[in-house]
């Protein structure tokens, strides 16, 4: 029978299995999750002929690399970097046949964070409440991939890949988020709304999947006292003590006792999700 599965020869900064994530479980405690930026996972996949939920691997600044145990399709999207198979140059964001028992090595990202790699089949470790995701923040799904971890494939479909080529984003050099202002814009001085849609910002090294936090003016409050704790959306923008934004990820908690001045557009939050430290970021109220 043959071993459809994969080892883990490098596991890089940060990856992890990531799908769709995990809907309608917020009153639990459980944040969404999921791949950070969805249409290059959906892309990705769509090329091993996978649907665009299909688990993969969603890398952070410096790839991975791993030894498949049978022959599979692969596919490497998202942030650009070098592919490589057994150390021959191979195409990023086009399907891949990768022999079994080959090294498939996702190098260091050259423009944004994430890269996305599918298998055909997917990655097919045990769903947590309906999805394989890996979330950070409540120890949900699996693991981070950690070097000498085996993970299985799933079975292909019968089908051919929907395409062989697709159309891939880039990635911005500047990121501009659209927001809706509140539901705790009262809690800012008038000030400190036109410093959050004027104010030079930028990404700072501390983001991860839970938030990405910037850097620049503090956002001077017009309420000084204690916020209860109330329920967080995706794309919140939480304001902590220090008055730095915090755009909160797919892992974001879902209550927090913090301010949120403004909420970003969901389909925004991918250039977030690719943008390096020191990136500008420019907050633009919505029409």
């Amino acid at each position: 029978m043959t071993d459809r599965a994969f080892a883990v020869v490098r596991a890089g900064a940060l990856t992890t299995v990531q799908d769709r994530g995990r809907f309608g479980h917020a009153h639990l405690g459980v944040p969404r999750s999921g791949a950070l930026d969805p249409g290059a996972a959906g892309l990705a996949n769509r090329l091993v002929g996978n649907s665009v939920g299909a688990a993969v691997l969603e890398t952070t600044l410096t790839g991975c690399a791993v030894r498949p145990r049978c022959a599979v399709t692969v596919a490497v999207g998202g942030a650009p970097c070098p592919v490589t198979v057994d150390g021959r140059p191979a195409a990023w964001g086009a399907a891949v046949r990768v022999p079994a028992g080959a090294v498939l090595e996702v190098g260091a990202a050259v423009r944004g964070v994430r890269s996305y790699v599918a298998f055909a089949g997917g990655v097919a470790v045990e769903p947590v409440l309906g999805s394989r995701s890996t979330d950070l923040l409540s120890g949900l799904g699996p693991e981070p991939l950690a070097d000498g971890a085996v993970l299985p494939l799933g079975r292909p479909g019968a089908g051919v890949p929907v395409c062989d080529g697709v159309p891939w984003a880039g990635v911005a050099g500047e990121v501009v988020l659209r927001v809706r202002l509140g539901p705790r814009d009262d809690w800012f001085t008038g000030r400190a709304l036109r410093t959050l849609t004027t104010g030079a910002y930028r990404v700072s090294a501390a983001s991860n999947r839970i938030g990405l936090r910037t850097e620049g003016p503090a956002l001077e409050r017009a309420v000084a006292g204690e916020l209860p704790s109330e329920g967080m959306v995706l794309g919140a923008v939480q304001v902590p003590p220090d008055g730095r934004p915090v755009v909160f990820l797919a892992d974001h908690p879902t209550t927090g006792g913090y301010p949120v001045v403004a909420v970003v557009r969901e389909r925004d939050l991918a250039r977030a999700a690719q943008a390096v430290p020191g990136t500008r970021v420019r907050f633009v109220v919505a029409g």
